[in-house]
């Protein structure tokens, strides 16, 4: 059981609402008591508040159903915990349909006093060998600093992560090229809004890795008593030779662990890193609860089960991500992959006067993840790095560091 669920919270639903359902009211039934459904546009059927907004709800099935429940249908999304005996079911009005939907994926972390201990037992040295070497080199190269935000925030420091936050998810989602559901406008904007109060409740939390003060990772999560849940969660790509994805479930086992939390759940969704690096997989249902004397709401429920067990077999299929890659083809031009080589230089390169470049400029950013890719591999510190533009029309730049340089040939 999930105790203080953030997502039955006054706070999430009451945002949640004011985000998604206008003027209808949300209300509650006898048979799911903690949670509470709004009515649908399809008559009769009735959805959960926080709907797949939710990164896990659970409920126990009260069997005595009333008269609320009379000729209707509800649909339950995201369901992580349901222990509710199948004879409870049986005996009652109201039947039950679950259908598994996505796989999720945690870390239990009760057995393990710290980062080290929970990698020594989880990975072989050769694994930990290589994640201390990334998270070592990213710190040789840059100002790196951790912060877990949760309590006490201004309003104008929230404002600025999350502007960050958007920033990075677009540039990631840009690079893959495909389509992301938390950046659409609706979405996005319930959670900039809902996530600020929930942190000063201490209901939710900001993980931010830092290089100086700018952002180069972010992740939202929930806080339930004893669980973080890993919400929505993004990296600066330009700095993907120094693997930060893996760096920051790192600091986030280390802060798990060291501030007493049980539980550190990746959510919903397929990824190779959840697989790496949990050590529990559950499946999400959905629920789809309907009165048995009506037959109306018996037939709306079977077509929803038909409906959801279909979206299922396609997914597993992956077809949903060639559907994510077609919408975002559809809104946005084809973005070329760079294509870029290292040239060995010599003292008659640097005899002339070279033009500095400044990679920060929008012109040049396309040397910023070429930039740090010299720093990972000959483990330079940027604040030594130095780039000159040997040859405009051959796109040819020289990369200087404290201890070596080099030439970079983009391929256009």
């Amino acid at each position: 059981m999930i105790k203080s669920n953030p997502f039955n919270s006054t706070t999430f639903l009451s945002f949640w609402s004011k985000h998604f359902l206008g003027d209808k009211k949300a209300s509650t039934f006898n048979f799911a008591k903690n949670l509470s459904f709004y009515e649908s546009k399809i008559p009769g059927l009735h959805i959960n508040a926080g709907k797949n907004l939710t990164k896990g709800v659970h409920y126990e099935f009260d069997p005595k159903s009333g008269k609320e429940e009379k000729g209707k249908t509800f649909l339950i999304y995201d369901v992580i915990d349901f222990a509710t005996p199948k004879e409870n079911i049986k005996n009652s009005p109201l039947g039950l349909y679950s259908v598994k939907q996505y796989p999720g994926f945690l870390i239990e972390l009760g057995d393990y006093n710290s980062l080290d201990d929970y990698m020594s037992k989880t990975f072989k040295k050769s694994s930990r060998y290589k994640l201390r070497k990334y998270k070592k080199r990213l710190e040789e190269s840059f100002h790196i600093s951790f912060k877990a935000h949760c309590g006490e925030m201004s309003k104008e420091e929230y404002d600025a992560i999350f502007d960050s936050f958007r920033n990075l998810l677009e540039k990631r989602f840009g690079e893959k090229q495909i389509s992301n559901n938390n950046l659409d406008p609706e979405e996005w904007n319930f959670y900039k809004d809902v996530a600020y109060p929930m942190i000063l409740e201490k209901k939710a939390i900001l993980f931010v890795l830092y290089n100086n003060n700018e952002p180069i990772s972010v992740t939202l999560g929930y806080l339930s008593d004893n669980r973080v849940f890993d919400a929505i969660t993004v990296f600066d790509i330009d700095y993907a030779k120094f693997h930060l994805g893996s760096i920051k479930i790192m600091n986030l086992i280390d802060w798990c662990t060291k501030n007493d939390w049980d539980i550190l759940d990746f959510s919903k969704g397929y990824f190779d890193y959840k697989t790496r690096w949990s050590n529990k997989k559950f499946d999400f249902h959905y629920h789809i609860v309907y009165d048995k004397s009506s037959f109306k709401s018996r037939v709306l429920a079977y077509t929803l089960k038909s409906l959801f067990a279909l979206k299922q077999y396609l997914r597993e299929k992956k077809l949903n991500e060639t559907l994510h890659r077609f919408t975002y083809a559809l809104k946005n031009k084809k973005k070329e992959s760079l294509d870029y080589q290292f040239l060995e230089v010599d003292d008659r390169h640097t005899q002339k006067e070279l033009a500095p470049i400044d990679f920060n400029l929008s012109e040049h950013s396309s040397l910023k993840g070429i930039c740090y890719e010299f720093l990972y591999l000959h483990q330079e510190h940027l604040e030594n790095l130095n780039v000159f533009m040997m040859d405009e029309t051959d796109k040819t730049f020289l990369l200087v560091g404290q201890n070596k340089k080099i030439g970079v040939k983009l391929n256009v």
